[in-house]
């Protein structure tokens, strides 16, 4: 078993994941075809490993990838992170994506735990310092001050496309409001130190997944959560979620004041302000991994080809009955 690069002699890496194969921080395999490579982190270089050592690792490659949800699949091509780190490239006939709902119960959850806690210590910091300058006789001027202070908090910071910087603070976020676009589907509008911006289309996704943590800065308990990843999987994708909300925004009464509280993020009930958090960020992560698979599907048929002549010089006849026995193992696998 090597350990570097055959191309440019890098390290591979290790994993403890595949016990069979303990070598490289991403592995791409091929069930149907009996096919396992180790990428190079540094060249990118696909690195096709020796017959013998294949078969039960690509079973638990198979069976690893089937196993989480955060993963991503065109109609060549699979993409998985594991826990520890591992990287999965999966080739062939894709496995349904799923929503990778389960990650956002431990980050709502952790978040909630944390405002409660920096909620209560502020309560006991502020009445201590109110206690203190009523003691003074200056505690009566001094507090309706406090609460304005808290909004006037950096929320966010941002900067345009045309490279204006611009900051957003906590007495800015009520006012920021989703709308129906027909030029590019959707738009964002929202407050700032300079006045009021109007961001369209991709733009106005990216600012809504910088604000949407801030909106949603108390996370919330196990079910809310569970409220929020329902109403995701009601509407069958992250991206038809977000066009759901847009509907129903654009379905609301034509009234000023209607349209105005529909179209607010900070009036949406809480499961939907965190379902629209994490639409918003699945809906990013699957452009950035599609990203990453149009790279990787380029690189995979470059080595299918070397990998096809590899493999077929002087296949002995036992060697191809064993490859055939493994193959149906492999799917027996991902079948069951």
């Amino acid at each position: 078993m090597y350990s570097t690069c055959i191309f440019c002699t890098h390290p591979l890496g290790a994993n403890e994941l595949i016990e069979a194969f303990p070598l490289g921080r991403r592995l791409a395999f091929d069930a149907a075809k009996g096919r396992l490579w180790v990428v190079c982190r540094k060249c990118e270089r696909w690195n096709l490993t020796p017959m013998e050592e294949r078969w039960e690792a690509i079973e638990e490659c198979e069976r690893q990838f089937a196993s989480t949800r955060i993963r991503l699949s065109t109609d060549n091509i699979g993409f998985a992170k594991l826990p520890e780190g591992l990287e999965l490239v999966r080739l062939g006939n894709p496995l349904r994506p799923e929503f990778a709902a389960w990650r956002y119960g431990d980050q709502f959850g952790q978040r909630r735990k944390r405002a409660i806690i920096y909620a209560a210590a502020a309560t006991v910091g502020v009445g201590a310092v109110v206690a203190g300058m009523a003691a003074a006789g200056v505690g009566a001027v001094f507090f309706p001050h406090i609460g304005n202070l808290m909004n006037q908090r950096t929320a966010a910071k941002l900067k345009t496309a045309d490279g204006r910087k611009l900051v957003i603070r906590h007495v800015h976020l009520p006012h920021a409001k989703i709308q129906p676009s027909d030029e590019h589907g959707w738009k964002l509008s929202v407050k700032h130190n300079k006045g009021k911006e109007t961001f369209d289309g991709e733009e106005a996704m990216r600012v809504a997944g910088i604000l949407m943590p801030k909106l949603n800065s108390f996370g919330g308990s196990k079910d809310v959560v569970q409220r929020a990843v329902q109403r995701i999987e009601a509407a069958g994708h992250p991206d038809r979620y977000l066009a759901d909300t847009l509907s129903k925004i654009a379905a609301a009464p034509k009234a000023p004041r209607a349209q105005s509280k529909r179209s607010a993020l900070r009036q949406l009930p809480k499961p939907a302000k965190l379902a629209v958090e994490m639409a918003l960020h699945e809906e990013q992560e699957r452009r950035a991994l599609e990203g990453e698979l149009a790279i990787l599907e380029a690189a995979w048929r470059e080595a299918e080809e070397i990998a096809g002549i590899a493999d077929n010089l002087l296949v002995p006849q036992k060697d191809e009955e064993l490859i055939a026995r493994h193959r149906r193992a492999v799917q027996a696998t991902r079948d069951g």
